[in-house]
């Protein structure tokens, strides 16, 4: 019996699944240390399956895809795309950036699956923007085509952070001052989180002890350091601001989505927060941002939902 599978390859893990009438099942996880090389990893999960005969398989990969030579950027694998998909025996292998995954998921997402933050709704087969502080700050939109939808790539994480209040102003002086430019990145991650709290705490004289983004947000979140809650609700602040830019350039009234490994962590902060107002707050279009919906993805495996998307948009077989 003939199958496909997907895999969302990050530094540390590779997730497998196979692909069921469009969405996944089967879903595995191993650690990318145990495995020399990628092909002995999928091996290692479709040999699992011995009843089944993989035919064609899609990878998600953090690190650029244009060329035949994949090289991780956090892991020593790297492959040829063309010599893996004959290693594994396959009639058809796509390998697509993990924003590709994530961006391709957002349509077949379902209520459970995310968390609307303010209002707005969503309008069928219009353009949808997705960023993710995380790591670094990935952004990704997706527009309608006629066989389904086509992702528009680029690198919107490292456009120039653009302050709005005074707060903002002093984190902008402060990474000017330490990087040399400010980027949306240096602000909207794990270290910008860090990164806002060393500015704050300069700019009302406090001192900054605390070092990792994950002890930020847990004090905030529990209310036990109004330094730690001013810096994530400034970075909720700067969230809003920076998701309305993405509405306005592509009139994303399908929704902009909050990806990323560190806001679902604090959804409840991010509603009680002054994002929604800050996304809304355009001036003379804030009437026209109003009826864009928000949304965090809670799917921890949004990101094979995509991949399984992706391949089942361009694998026929």
């Amino acid at each position: 019996m003939k199958a496909q599978f997907v895999a969302d390859v990050g530094g540390t893990n590779i997730r497998l699944a196979q692909v069921v009438d469009g969405g996944i099942s089967q879903v595995r996880k191993y650690l990318c240390n145990d495995y020399p090389s990628i092909g002995d990893a999928i091996r290692a999960y479709t040999q699992s399956f011995p009843q089944l005969q993989f035919n064609a398989g899609c990878i998600a990969i953090a690190c650029p895809v244009d060329k035949d030579l994949i090289k991780m950027t956090n892991h020593h694998w790297q492959f040829s795309k063309a010599a893996l998909k004959d290693e594994l025996a396959l009639d058809c292998l796509e390998v697509i950036n993990d924003y590709t995954a994530i961006s391709m998921s957002l349509p077949v997402l379902s209520a459970e699956q995310k968390v609307q933050i303010g209002g707005g709704q969503v309008q069928a087969g219009q353009n949808i923007a997705v960023f993710g502080p995380g790591t670094g700050l990935g952004v990704g939109h997706l527009t309608a085509v006629d066989d389904g939808w086509q992702c528009l790539d680029g690198e919107g994480g490292h456009v120039d952070f653009a302050p709005i209040d005074e707060l903002d102003l002093a984190i902008w002086r402060f990474l000017n001052k330490k990087h040399g430019h400010a980027s949306a990145e240096e602000v909207l991650s794990g270290r910008g989180l860090v990164q806002i709290y060393q500015a704050l705490a300069e700019h009302f004289d406090k001192s900054a002890v605390q070092t990792e983004p994950a002890d930020i947000t847990g004090l905030a979140i529990r209310g036990e350091c109004e330094l730690c809650e001013a810096t994530l609700q400034q970075f909720c602040r700067v969230m809003g601001s920076f998701g309305g830019n993405l509405a306005l350039n592509l009139a994303t009234f399908g929704g902009v989505y909050i990806a990323g490994g560190i806001v679902p962590r604090f959804v409840e902060f991010l509603q009680r927060s002054e994002f929604r107002q800050r996304f809304e707050a355009k001036g003379r279009f804030q009437h026209y941002v109003q009826a864009i919906p928000t949304f965090v993805i809670t799917e921890p495996d949004h990101g094979l939902i995509g991949t399984a998307a992706y391949l089942t948009q361009h694998f026929k077989g």
